[in-house]
């Protein structure tokens, strides 16, 4: 039964995909909203806990938090509908994405010890290292494994199209390391519960475990973290880049800086973020499992 069920919502994805494809991008992005709405009226259980979250880490009213998440929901649909229908499709990323700061990643380049791209959940993630790919820089970036692994590969292959590579399937640190030492780029979203592997420090105000790898990894291969935040323009297809200078002078953590202090640094920036657009992060997301009771 379990089997079957997959077996219906796969055929249903690829069914959704290939209409994506068809559509002009636009239609593509509201019939993505669409979606997202859709989900968030049907998905009660999920969206009550995003909507507590919200509450807790906004210190938000549940109203106000009703309609952020409702937002969020719809922002997820378009981005995951964009990402269907861009790659491969011949539509150039510059025509959609404004990049801020790219001197940024220029210079950081140039210690041909790698760059670090440290994220989250938040706008479309997928675009920002695609248009840099596009752009032409080496593009790296971090998998996550789904629970269909049909979906896993399938994230991959879209990657793939715009010029991205999947380092590998869930975080992999040889390979993580094989591409900075070539000089690369490596794209890593940072706002995800790691459980006893990370380090316990304040995200949104609430303490979350955090993955430390990449600050560890820009230690010992001297690669420059740079925060990078894609933002969509309010409803539309169009979005920005933000490419900020490193938080650390010399481009990563301090010799006797603590992995607390690093990660509390690199958490209050996405926090910045989120709170500048909270309906653009994925509140669906339990960011605090492994440290609150959700």
């Amino acid at each position: 039964m379990v089997k079957d069920f997959s077996e219906i919502k796969w055929k249903a994805l690829s069914g959704v995909l290939r209409l994506l494809k068809r559509m002009p991008l636009t239609w593509s992005v509201r019939f993505g909203a669409s979606l997202g709405w859709l989900l968030w009226a049907l998905d009660k259980k999920k969206v009550d806990k995003a909507e507590r979250r919200c509450v807790r880490a906004l210190q938000a009213g549940p109203t106000i938090a009703r309609g952020i998440v409702r937002r969020s929901y719809m922002n997820l649909g378009r981005s995951v509908a964009e990402f269907a229908a861009v790659p491969g499709s011949g539509r150039s990323m510059r025509s959609i994405v404004h990049v801020h700061g790219e001197e940024h990643l220029r210079e950081a380049l140039e210690s041909g010890n790698g760059v670090i791209f440290l994220s989250g959940h938040i706008g479309n993630w997928e675009f920002g290292a695609a248009v840099l790919a596009e752009m032409g820089y080496p593009m790296n970036a971090i998998g996550a494994d789904q629970r269909d692994e049909r979906v896993t590969d399938l994230i991959i292959g879209l990657r793939a199209l715009c010029g991205v590579t999947t380092v590998s399937k869930g975080f992999d640190l040889k390979a993580a390391i094989r591409c900075l030492k070539r000089g690369e780029a490596l794209a890593i979203l940072i706002d995800q519960d790691v459980r006893e592997r990370g380090v316990v420090v304040p995200f949104l105000g609430i303490p979350a475990s955090t993955p430390y790898g990449p600050a560890k990894i820009a230690e010992k291969l001297g690669a420059v973290i740079l925060p990078s935040f894609m933002l969509r323009r309010g409803t539309s297809a169009e979005h920005d880049l933000y490419i900020l200078p490193s938080p650390w002078k010399n481009g990563r953590p301090e010799p006797d800086e603590s992995m607390e202090d690093a990660m509390t640094r690199c958490n209050d920036l996405i926090g910045e973020y989120i709170r500048f657009a909270p309906d653009q992060w994925m509140w669906l997301y339990p960011r605090w499992a492994s440290t609150t009771e959700e």
